[in-house]
């Protein structure tokens, strides 16, 4: 049974997976959405029984019905493997009252890593499979992670080439020196003088962009996106919340059917709205805890009914965060409007024209699993000192922002249900922010002591992400206004 995948705003405009894999964006400008979100058809106590392989695989394959089981298990077998340095992939560990789903442990050290893994492979097989002869142009815009890990995922890739845009002040010291010291020949980083908002506005209008379109394909080139737009981003994250569950069940945490809470950091919604669709297809998660920092738009949009991204954007040390034009959230509007793809299209029009939007009482009412909370960056700081004093365990800002709002959830709620906590950076990517909480006197050092200094308080080794850019040259130094981002990947595809 082939599922079928149409676009936000526009229910008449279908794809295949693979097609919307390699699409990307729907030409309409709306999101790629399954036409039904299927059930699981393993029972939690075989998944309990199986790798994290092997569960991607139950998972992805109801899904992603067009590839083979072979091509499927390929790509799975070729994301997953030594290039995360623990076998079980994403570990959980048990800190003071909830469970830290380690997602940061692939090449990049970032939860990124989960599906940029997979994405290059999913993109070169679905390639083949509609007789694609153009080289694909992965356009992606990043507020700091995605970067990184989609450039490391198609990096010398054959048949593609991936032209990276963030915000050159909005990202860490360590996150811009991963980018800029990327190796491989199809790789292009560029940084704008704006904000991540600007990246992805810009981005998102080359996408939109039908006579640009044209001009590549004369050319023999075609755009797709590594960013949390594209479906075949969405569909992995859906699976570690699976494995998390069946996890809990197999180390005897909680029993089959008990519900859990999942509290997850939340910039482009991504990565949230990958656990709400994991509910969807009968996990027994009781409550979405959508984790904001200042930049707390999807917190007042939770509490209001209200989306307005109209207010100032605050650069924090979770710069993951620091969004104001949350993406994916389409993709869950259009779920609460009933798949109503009219009323979907008629909301993005009003973000687009006038930056706000309202939602009706009966689509708030379908918004009954998801709590909104935020912690300031004061908060977020005491978080990680707090945990590090009690616990010895030392997480990354975003990670903390999650912490500091799953504490403030329970002192309120006096909700014990057992909790994911989606741990998506490691500290070593925010050495200075995470230094500086545990101690000021840190702040004085440089970015790379700091880097052992963490070592030696965390006793985790430095991982190989940071060792090898201490004395990596610059490989990539372009910048640009955001209003001549297109001039720039023109000039880079010498179109």
């Amino acid at each position: 049974m082939n599922l079928m995948y149409n676009s936000t705003r526009n229910k008449q405009e279908t794809a295949t997976a693979s097609q919307a894999i390699l699409q990307g964006l729907a030409t309409d400008g709306g999101l790629f959405v399954p036409n039904a979100i299927p059930a699981l058809d393993k029972s939690v106590e075989e998944l309990a029984k199986m790798s994290y392989q092997e569960v991607a695989y139950e998972v992805m394959k109801l899904y992603i019905t067009d590839f083979t089981e072979e091509e499927l298990k390929n790509c799975i077998k070729r994301a997953y493997d030594s290039k995360f340095d623990t076998t079980e992939i994403a570990p959980m560990v048990k800190k003071d009252g909830a469970y830290y789903l380690e997602l940061f442990h692939g090449a990049t050290i970032a939860f990124k890593d989960m599906a940029l893994s997979i994405l290059p492979h999913l993109l070169t097989t679905a390639a083949k499979k509609n007789n694609v002869k153009n080289e694909i142009v992965i356009l992606t815009a990043t507020s700091g992670d995605t970067g990184k890990a989609a450039l490391a995922g198609f990096a010398d890739v054959e048949g593609t080439s991936i032209i990276v845009f963030y915000p050159k002040n909005g990202v860490s010291p360590i996150q811009e020196k991963q980018m800029i010291t990327q190796k491989g020949a199809n790789t292009k980083v560029v940084g704008i003088t704006g904000n991540f908002d600007d990246a992805q506005s810009g981005v998102k209008a080359m996408f939109n962009n039908k006579e640009l379109a044209e001009r590549m394909d004369k050319a023999g080139y075609q755009f797709s996106s590594a960013n949390s737009i594209n479906i075949g981003r969405l569909v992995p994250q859906i699976v570690y919340y699976v494995y998390a569950y069946s996890r809990l069940v197999k180390n005897g945490e909680i029993k089959v059917g008990d519900p859990m809470n999942v509290v997850v950091p939340t910039g482009n919604f991504g990565n949230i709205l990958a656990a709400y669709y994991a509910k969807n297809m009968g996990l027994p998660i009781n409550k979405l805890v959508c984790a904001s920092n200042d930049n707390k738009v999807l917190y007042d949009f939770f509490q209001t009914g209200t989306y307005d991204k109209n207010r100032e954007f605050i650069l924090t040390t979770s710069p993951s965060m620091d969004i104001l034009i949350s993406s994916n959230l389409e993709r869950l509007i259009y779920k609460i409007a009933g798949n109503d793809a009219e009323k979907c299209a008629d909301l993005m029009q009003a973000l687009s024209t006038k930056g706000v939007y309202n939602i009706t009482p009966d689509m708030q009412a379908n918004l009954a699993d998801f709590v909104g909370g935020y912690t300031d960056e004061a908060t977020t700081a005491k978080t990680i000192k707090a945990m590090y004093d009690k616990e010895g365990y030392v997480m990354d800002t975003h990670t903390a922002v999650a912490a500091g709002v799953y504490q403030g959830y329970v002192a309120k709620t006096g909700d014990k249900t057992p909790t994911v906590i989606a741990s998506t950076a490691s500290p070593y990517k925010f050495t200075r922010s995470v230094m500086n909480a545990i101690d000021s006197k840190y702040d004085s050092m440089g970015d790379f002591e700091l880097v052992d200094e963490l070592s030696k308080l965390s006793g985790v080794k430095v991982p190989n992400a940071i060792e090898e850019i201490r004395t990596a040259p610059v490989l990539h130094d372009i910048v640009c206004e955001s209003e001549k981002m297109q001039a720039t990947v023109e000039k880079i595809l010498g179109l």
